[in-house]
């Protein structure tokens, strides 16, 4: 009886840490339960356990909202979405900036991660320099990351002329801002 109720409740764990895992779940073509063509208007259903900010599916948005902010029951912002047409409950996400740690590419890169953990885990696509970040491109998942200047050397901080290698970043740069991007499509 005792194995019986023990191989039951091991069973019931690993069911429901594959569930977490998969509603955080980050990859090429969805975040989550969230898709590359989901529709504004679906978002209360994908969403359903969570808050969202600025959304009136009667209504759709207001023509003057950026974007979508999606927040846990406990007040945690998950995810910040940007629809490509705002004031239209049928257009689809087209851009997510993850916000929460617990969403994860299955390589294991998260807003916790550093250069050297995406560099390990994906090839770099391109790195533009901009005034006070860089943002590193990585096509395989349509993701972008953004770090801060303050995180490299001195001698590279102020120069936007600059081409940036990924071997002038430090290991130990950390993400400023993880976006996943659907524009292209």
């Amino acid at each position: 009886m005792n194995r019986l109720l023990l191989s039951l409740l091991i069973a019931i764990y690993a069911t429901s840490c594959n569930y977490e895992t998969k509603d955080f779940e980050i990859g090429k073509y969805h975040i989550g339960h969230l898709t590359d063509s989901t529709q504004v208007k679906d978002l209360k259903m994908i969403f359903s356990n969570d808050s969202i900010s600025h959304f009136d599916s009667d209504n759709a948005l207001s023509s003057n909202i950026k974007a979508i902010e999606i927040f846990d029951k406990q007040g945690n912002k998950l995810l910040v979405l940007s629809p490509r047409i705002f004031s239209d409950s049928t257009s689809v996400i087209s851009n997510v900036q993850i916000m929460d740690s617990r969403y994860k590419t299955k390589e294991n890169i998260s807003t916790l991660s550093t250069f050297k953990d995406i560099a390990d885990a994906y090839k770099i696509t391109r790195i533009n320099n901009l005034i006070n970040s860089i943002v590193v491109s990585v096509n395989t998942i349509n993701a972008t990351f953004t770090i801060d200047k303050k995180e490299l050397p001195a001698n590279l901080r102020f120069d936007r002329k600059l081409n940036i290698e990924a071997t002038h970043i430090p290991d130990n740069a950390k993400i400023k801002y993880f976006f996943v991007n659907w524009n292209n499509k």
